[in-house]
């Protein structure tokens, strides 16, 4: 789920593309099926256009996506959706926004009973709203649906190798659950948006957490063993506590440490790290499982401002993420 530039995500798209429709608004979805070469967007990129010509997303850039617009705006004339196929040299890359050359494949189908069927979008945006897994594939020359299979663990989509069909994948959005609403997080959080997470402030203390602290973010002024009981960390979860005081950031390490959080990183010096160690082995923890923490958290890049600091852990986050054996 790769965010595009200016950080929206597909699943954004998708839900903002079915808020579209119920408002009464003809809609189309382009998406990447296919690339060669250079591309500025990955396969499984998606675009929305509205009737109206407004657009949210992207698939590529420059003359490519005015073509891919105006064929999505026919495919709602029409009511069927296309195959746009893209090649270019090095010479005229720049100019249609593939940046060494290279080729494209775009399936751009109207949310139409002939391409994606209204309830099948609404079902999809139901799937992001409840974090679960689905799976959408379309006839990858109408983009009429051929099947919404649901929880499927697959992460990337893909052109079938007959070319006959593509799958689109759909994930639960990433999320990064930071445990203070401290210096370090005036930084982190616009990053982690930007690379794509939801991000949710947790901090007990009122002038921490503030939406003039933290613009786009969620904040929660709950203790966090309370709120991470409602936000149910789970595989796509990083959690990151920043406070340096036990009361605030062990609860939220307790929860989170019982959860499925693919991520979970603290700071603190070498003393402060084994005085957390003994809380939690006290608390029932294994050597095993505490091993799953990240301390310090962020890679090792000589960081010093809290700026440099919030870079090293969003880096750690990404690095431990990719690396991680895919979901089956």
């Amino acid at each position: 789920m790769t965010p595009d530039n200016s950080g929206v995500t597909n699943a954004d798209l998708l839900v903002r593309a079915d808020q579209w429709r119920r408002d009464g608004h003809g809609v189309a979805i382009a998406m990447v099926m296919q690339t060669w070469g250079s591309s500025p967007r990955p396969v499984g990129s998606i675009m929305v256009v509205r009737d109206d010509m407004a657009v949210e997303g992207s698939v590529s850039g420059g003359c490519v996506e005015g073509a891919v617009i105006d064929a999505a705006l026919d495919s709602l004339a029409s009511g069927g959706g296309q195959r746009l196929d893209f090649g270019v040299a090095d010479a005229r890359a720049w100019e249609v926004g593939l940046s060494c050359g290279g080729r494209i494949a775009v399936l751009g189908p109207p949310v139409a009973a002939t391409g994606l069927p209204p309830e099948v979008l609404s079902a999809l945006a139901g799937d992001i709203g409840s974090r679960r897994w689905s799976t959408l594939g379309s006839d990858a020359e109408t983009g009429a649906v051929q099947d919404a299979a649901k929880a499927d663990d697959g992460e990337h989509s893909f052109l079938s190798d007959d070319e006959a069909s593509f799958i689109l994948r759909q994930v639960p959005p990433r999320r990064v659950f930071v445990v203070g609403g401290v210096h370090i997080t005036q930084f982190l959080a616009p990053m982690a948006r930007q690379a794509g997470y939801d991000v949710t402030i947790i901090d007990p203390r009122e002038v921490f957490s503030t939406a003039e602290r933290f613009p786009g973010s969620a904040c929660l002024t709950a203790w966090p063993d309370e709120a991470m009981e409602g936000l149910r960390p789970d595989a796509r979860t990083a959690v990151v506590t920043l406070t340096h005081d036990p009361k605030i950031d062990d609860p939220g390490l307790v929860e989170a440490l019982r959860s499925d959080a693919f991520y979970i990183g603290c700071l603190g010096s070498r003393r402060t790290h084994a005085a957390r160690c003994e809380r939690l082995a006290e608390a029932g923890f294994s050597a095993n499982v505490l091993a799953r923490r990240h301390w310090p958290s962020g890679l090792d890049i000589g960081a010093k401002t809290p700026a440099e600091i919030a870079v090293s852990i969003l880096a750690q986050m990404i690095d431990v993420e990719r690396r991680r054996p895919a979901a089956s």
